[in-house]
């Protein structure tokens, strides 16, 4: 049987960062493989949306789909020995859940075969935000 473990640790939610990364309409899979340790678990899973989703019910709900789409799909698509960070997007809590569940199959085998998306491009047209010139 496959243990599954919570990732509770913000450092471990930014190393997930440098791993593969898949984009999905609802959300963003990150992916960071040999980083759990085998008396822990043999994977581990984290769930994060940001406040410009929306309110703390709209949050907390898309969360609480994601953990369980998460706990239904890793103990046989998941990667192991490795951390799955699900990063909720906009429109994700309105999307269909046999959509997410689908689109997250899709994410896993990609991220599976290491073809992650490229990497986001850094910088672009700074703004100052109302801050001083």
């Amino acid at each position: 049987m496959t243990r599954i473990a919570t990732i509770r640790k913000r450092a471990d939610f930014v190393a997930a960062n440098r791993g593969i990364r898949v984009a999905r309409p609802g959300f963003v899979l990150l992916v960071n493989r040999d980083v759990v340790s085998a008396e822990e678990a043999d994977l581990r899973f984290g769930v994060t949306v940001t406040k410009k989703i929306g309110n703390a019910v709209v949050r907390n709900r898309m969360k609480r789909r994601f953990r369980a789409l998460l706990r239904e799909t890793l103990p046989d698509a998941g990667i192991v020995g490795a951390d799955h960070v699900m990063i909720g997007r906009e429109g994700g809590v309105e999307r269909d859940f046999a959509m997410l569940r689908e689109e997250l199959a899709v994410a896993l085998a990609r991220a599976a075969a290491g073809k992650g998306d490229p990497p986001r491009k850094r910088g672009g047209a700074r703004t100052n935000h109302g801050r001083g010139k």
